[in-house]
């Protein structure tokens, strides 16, 4: 089955987690999650390709998942944080898994956050960078305006406030 395509489906390195996703990795979400369960994480990797037929993943999900390869892994419908309990099984952390996906040493990613993240720029999508307006809005006037603001209105003792 073919992916439909998404006017966000170009925002470099992302790999949107959509409904359609969802059910394309389904397989993918229902392995990473049994690894929640010791015994699960004992028999997965006492045998690894065995352990992978309990669910229904195509060839591309279970040679993703072999070779660890992370970002194909959400590319095929798989969620983030479940994909984790999968790199939680091999011994990893987050952030490592996370330095992993980006190219970097985990190091060198900790840096990265610690300084603010990764920049924006050149990270969205680049239909909608080459179909944005401008829109006009409103001239500020430089001069002041000469009525006061309105006050705020209080409301009456027991009344319900809506929210």
């Amino acid at each position: 089955m073919t992916r439909a395509q998404h006017d966000y489906d170009d925002i470099p390195g992302t790999f949107v987690f959509d409904a359609e996703r969802s059910r394309q990795g389904y397989g993918i979400n229902m392995f990473c999650m049994s690894l929640m369960k010791d015994a699960n994480r004992q028999a997965f990797k006492a045998n690894e390709a065995e352990y992978l037929n309990k669910f229904p993943l195509t060839a591309e999900q279970r040679a993703a998942v072999l070779a660890r390869d992370y970002n194909r892994m959400l590319e095929l419908g798989g969620n983030i944080y479940f994909t984790a309990k999968l790199g939680a099984t091999d011994g990893h952390s987050f952030q490592h898994l996370a330095a992993l996906m980006t190219g970097s040493t985990q190091d060198d990613y900790a840096k990265m956050m610690l300084a603010g993240g990764r920049s924006v720029e050149g990270n969205r999508s680049k239909t909608k960078a080459k179909t944005k307006k401008k829109s006009p809005g409103k001239a500020k006037s430089k001069l002041k305006s000469k009525s006061k603001p309105k006050p705020k209105r209080r409301s009456k003792k027991g009344s319900k406030r809506r929210g």
